[in-house]
C-alpha cells in the first residue's frame, strides 16, 4: 500500500509501499529532489547496491542512458538492467531528473527485479 509520508512543510515529497516480492517483505521509498529520484528498495533492511542513472543529452535522436554502479555488486548486471528500465521510464514520462537507486535484496532473480521495477512503476510514479 502506498501512502504519502511527506510533511508538507519539508520540501522532499516521499512515498513509500511495504510489499511482498516473490516471498520476500519488500519496502521500497521513493524521495523526489529538484534534481533526482532517490529510490531506496530493501528486504535486508539496509542499502545494499547503489546505482547512479541518467539520460545522455546529445544530438541522438534516440536517448543514450548512463548507468553506473556507485558502490557495491559490480558483477550483477541485472542491478543495472533495474536501473535503466526505471530511468527509461522517467524520461519517458517528461521528467529529466536522474536516478539513485539503492537495492538491498535477499533476491537478485529476474523475477525480483521486475517486481520492484513493476511495483515502482504502477504506484509510485
Amino acid at each position: 500500500m502506498a501512502m504519502e509520508t511527506s510533511d508538507p512543510l519539508f520540501p522532499v515529497r516521499q512515498t513509500t509501499l511495504c510489499l511482498d516480492i516473490q516471498g520476500n517483505k519488500t519496502d521500497i521509498i521513493v524521495s523526489s529532489y529538484e534534481d533526482h529520484f532517490l529510490v531506496i528498495v530493501t528486504q535486508i533492511g539496509s542499502m545494499g547496491t547503489i546505482l547512479h542513472a541518467r539520460k545522455e543529452e546529445g544530438v541522438s535522436i534516440d536517448p543514450t542512458f548512463n548507468v553506473a554502479v556507485v558502490f557495491g555488486k559490480r558483477d550483477e548486471p541485472m542491478l543495472a538492467a533495474c536501473a535503466r528500465k526505471l530511468i527509461e521510464h522517467i524520461s519517458n514520462s517528461g521528467s529529466s531528473k536522474a536516478l539513485v537507486l539503492s537495492l538491498g535484496l535477499r533476491d537478485h532473480s529476474m523475477g525480483t527485479l521486475k517486481g520492484i521495477v513493476s511495483a515502482v512503476i504502477e504506484k509510485l510514479f
